[in-house]
């Protein structure tokens, strides 16, 4: 299995899963247009997608996927309260899942799970192929015990570490959104996530990467160390997602 990534941020985010004949979009924040863009960088044609995922209806993550699924016949998945928010004339190419049950397209299977966020029904995902398994999170106010329990002992991590909690506070933003982003139903902060990485098993991770970094309240400089550490290895090891090139393909073996 290998992964990567579009772009991670909140001008837009896209993941790629990839296991033997099967390639998944997760999200597609971008423009059908750009999207296609950035799939070209990392050789993939939109026509070798086999279905789109949908974490949670919000503009950096739906934005693509009405003209992408539309032009490219594509299967789209997403839970009850996120189809609620997707256009009616793609709702012929959506079939709904339950965060509580798994289900398999074609060589993967996908491990749902609910994450507190302020959308009406958002769920982040375990991959699995049979052989290693791939946690994503992002976009989640804070830890549960169920995110805790899908993501220990994965074999890769996409974990997000929004924002760093003085650089909000010192920030620009106004009060209602600083509430917002590090609320219970916002965004995990750079400890939270460290915490979080304690809290979970870890001794199988071939792939750790900080995932929708602030461009205005974080930097890679303040995530990369509070990883290593909370992961005892070096700081090297740590992959940052940017919101421009995401990150190339990685695989797992």
């Amino acid at each position: 299995m290998r992964f990567a990534s579009l772009g991670s941020g909140s001008r837009g985010n896209a993941t790629l899963v990839s296991h033997k004949e099967t390639t998944l979009l997760v999200d597609c924040g971008f423009s059908a247009r750009e999207t296609e863009k950035r799939l070209q960088r990392l050789d993939i044609n939109a026509n070798a997608l086999t279905a789109i995922i949908v974490t949670h209806e919000h503009s950096d993550h739906i934005n693509g996927v009405r003209v992408l699924a539309r032009k490219y016949d594509l299967p789209v998945y997403a839970t009850v309260g996120t189809a609620s928010f997707l256009a009616v004339d793609v709702m012929g190419l959506v079939t709904e899942f339950n965060s509580h049950e798994n289900f398999t397209i074609n060589d993967i299977e996908i491990n749902p799970f609910p994450v507190p966020h302020d959308a009406r029904e958002p769920s982040q995902f375990v991959f699995n192929s049979g052989q290693h398994r791939l946690g994503l999170l992002t976009d989640v106010g804070m830890s549960t015990p169920v995110i805790e329990q899908a993501l220990s002992g994965c074999d890769a991590l996409l974990l997000e570490a929004n924002h760093d909690l003085e650089m909000l506070d010192n920030s620009v933003y106004p009060e209602h959104l600083k509430y917002r982003v590090s609320g219970r139903l916002g965004h995990l902060n750079n400890v939270q996530s460290s915490k979080l990485l304690e809290k979970i098993d870890t001794s199988h991770l071939q792939h750790i990467i900080a995932m929708h970094l602030s461009e205005k309240n974080n930097s890679p400089n303040i995530v990369a160390p509070l990883f290593s550490q909370a992961l005892s290895c070096d700081e090297s090891w740590i992959g940052i997602a940017s919101q421009n090139v995401g990150f190339d393909w990685r695989e797992l073996r």
